[in-house]
């Protein structure tokens, strides 16, 4: 998923806008998901390795085709913006193979619960390495959601991993990201350029034994990826543009409600007592949170001055 866009004046809404930022959401929470699962014979590390392939294929030509090669170059701009996107790219990859490990290993659920506390990590982070401060409502919403995530691992005595690591891995993405403040789509074509050398190694490598290039749906699922990556993300930047932040951080919840939707009413997962428990935490913490965000994005305007 994208990384929510930061504060500014606030954009004009259009029906398009609203439009293509929900698309994008539903591509996240809804298509990607069956997308995986539909390739559920190949491995994890495959699916990424082709997904790193065929995304550098169709963002590296749409991009010399719209705006040349300088735009790259331009963004990459120093040694030190290198190194940062370095950093992004390790936690893109750890965030894109736990999610497909979990959609092929009916964990979507799990995942799902990752994402709906991803906002909170957002948060955790801010206070640990930007030195922000935590509102009451933040403060609540992350004690109550701790409790929820507690509560899942003193009654199942494991620890979820998955959820932790889409948040975490996720979390620290953004955080890391920030210190590249590039447009989105190049940044995804630098990091998955940064990876393709060892995507490329690793395809070569598995060779024949490989799932591309002997039954012909399977291999073209597997260059879909390409477009799979990048479509959403184009579609989000067409809807961030001319969305509010309140709208875009609504929307955002779209995306792991349609995972564990799917995850329990089409895949049929376990979604027991305790599941129930730990994502009405989840749910608790966040509606806390976004009335917050409201509260204090009302306030900011009423408070600013006129222009």
């Amino acid at each position: 998923m994208a990384q929510t866009p930061s504060a500014g004046k606030a954009p004009t809404s259009t029906p398009a806008a609203f439009a293509a930022a929900l698309a994008s959401f539903l591509i996240w929470g809804l298509v990607n998901p069956v997308f995986f699962k539909s390739l559920g014979s190949v491995g994890a590390v495959e699916i990424v390795a082709h997904r790193v392939v065929w995304t550098v294929v169709l963002v590296g030509a749409g991009l010399l085709a719209t705006r040349g090669p300088m735009a790259v170059v331009t963004a990459i701009g120093s040694w030190r913006r290198l190194g940062v996107f370095l950093v992004t790219t390790l936690l893109i990859t750890i965030n894109w193979t736990v999610f497909i490990w979990a959609v092929v290993n009916s964990r979507l659920v799990e995942a799902s619960m990752g994402y709906f506390i991803n906002p909170l990590i957002n948060v955790l982070l801010g206070v640990l390495f930007l030195k922000e401060r935590l509102s009451r409502g933040q403060m609540v919403a992350v004690g109550i959601a701790t409790a929820g995530v507690a509560s899942l691992v003193a009654n199942y005595g494991a620890v979820p991993w998955v959820a932790l690591s889409l948040a975490l891995s996720f979390g620290f993405y953004a955080l890391v990201r920030k210190k590249a403040a590039v447009d989105p789509v190049i940044g995804l074509l630098v990091e998955t350029a940064l990876l393709l050398p060892a995507a490329l190694v690793y395809l070569l490598w598995l060779g024949g034994s490989g799932a591309f290039g002997h039954a012909w749906g399977e291999s073209a699922l597997l260059v879909m990826a390409g477009p799979m990556t990048a479509v959403p993300l184009v579609l989000f930047m067409i809807g961030a543009a001319r969305l509010t932040l309140t709208t875009i951080g609504l929307l955002q919840y779209v995306g792991p409600t349609g995972q564990l939707l799917l995850g329990v009413l089409v895949y049929g997962e376990a979604f027991t007592n305790t599941h129930l428990i730990t994502f009405a935490c989840i749910w608790a913490a966040l509606a806390v949170f976004t009335a917050d965000a409201v509260n204090t994005h009302r306030s900011a305007r009423r408070t600013a001055p006129a222009e």
